[in-house]
């Protein structure tokens, strides 16, 4: 269904915000001074994409380190394994929920093949975001040059 396009004042504007999925600790319309400064169907929802994806890049984030650690740990594994002294130890390797021990050789492959896999997934990651931050950028060019000061897309750090 296409909206056309509706013109909203700044006196509904707290009502438009509170129907729609915007968090008002990231976007915030100055009401006092924004008395003349109409938004429309189509600016808000600039506005609501512009919070999804700031939403949608701080989960990317926090998977991101999640998966750098879980590098990490793989690196640290094949760090102790080459420091391993016995070449006919069988290492055990989890896969699932199981262990299966395999020689310090294979263990080590295994161990390189998880990190350059981890490695890929870490590099999609940190280029979805960088896709996403490159469209916030051009959300905020046109939002700021229709609402000056009156609007704030800058997250809130506290």
């Amino acid at each position: 269904m296409k909206h056309s396009p509706e013109l909203v004042t700044t006196s509904s504007l707290l009502w438009l915000t509170l129907m729609t999925d915007v968090p008002t600790r990231e976007i915030v319309l100055l009401a006092k001074a924004a008395e003349d400064v109409n938004v429309t169907f189509e600016d808000q929802q600039k506005i609501n994409k512009f919070a999804r994806n700031t939403s949608r890049i701080t989960e990317l984030k926090e998977e991101i380190e999640v998966k750098k650690k879980q590098l990490q740990n793989l690196e640290d594994a094949c760090e102790d394994i080459m420091l391993a002294d016995d070449d006919c130890l069988m290492i055990p390797y989890q896969i699932g929920d199981v262990f299966i021990s395999h020689s310090q050789e294979e263990t080590q492959e295994m161990l390189e093949e998880a990190k350059k896999n981890l490695q890929e997934e870490i590099d999609a990651l940190e280029a979805r975001v960088e896709s996403i931050q490159r469209v916030l950028a051009d959300l905020k060019v046109q939002l700021y040059a229709k609402f000056g000061s009156n609007i704030n897309l800058e997250a809130d750090d506290s």
